[in-house]
């Protein structure tokens, strides 16, 4: 955990509690949950514990769809997306950790859209870096940061989910 900051489980309160006006307000019924691999997953799966959605969550890896897959190479951990639904029509609730440039939003909306075209994404992000390079943003965050250009920060879980600040190597 960061000192001086609310725990990952304060937060996810405070944006359970938003989620669920959200969905309130916007009317939508039996939106489909999906985490982006890996602390997007640990996320979504609190989440959708706390808001008691019906469908199953799903999982999406997003490794090839990066901008920087030729420069990254293969992770050696990509796994496939697990989606237990089609996206056609539904209702996106995407979860992820940290929002930073927005490039990893991108890339799961482009995989997403792959799946089928929803008829909404809501995105749900735990941090906002606001270093954004791309126009997306976050429709419920848990919290904002601002990192030194040697920082990075790290989700580390799944149970206890906590946060930690870590030099760049």
């Amino acid at each position: 955990m960061m000192s001086g900051s609310p725990s990952v489980d304060a937060l996810l309160d405070k944006m359970g509690q938003e989620l669920s006006a959200l969905i309130s307000q916007r009317k939508i019924d039996d939106p489909l949950m999906i985490g982006i691999h890996t602390g997007g997953v640990w996320l979504a799966e609190r989440l959708h514990k706390q808001l008691g959605l019906e469908s199953p969550m799903g999982v999406l890896d997003i490794s090839f769809y990066r901008d920087d897959f030729t420069k990254m190479g293969l992770n050696p951990k990509v796994k496939p997306s697990q989606l237990p639904t089609a996206t056609e029509g539904r209702h996106i609730l995407l979860v992820d950790d940290v929002i930073m440039s927005g490039r990893t939003i991108r890339a799961a909306m482009n995989e997403l859209f792959d799946y089928g075209r929803p008829a909404s994404i809501t995105l749900i992000t735990l941090l906002d870096l606001q270093r954004r390079e791309l126009p997306i943003q976050a429709d419920v965050v848990g919290g904002t940061l601002t990192l030194g250009d040697n920082q990075l920060i790290k989700l580390t879980g799944p149970d206890p989910l906590t946060l930690e600040i870590r030099e760049r190597p």
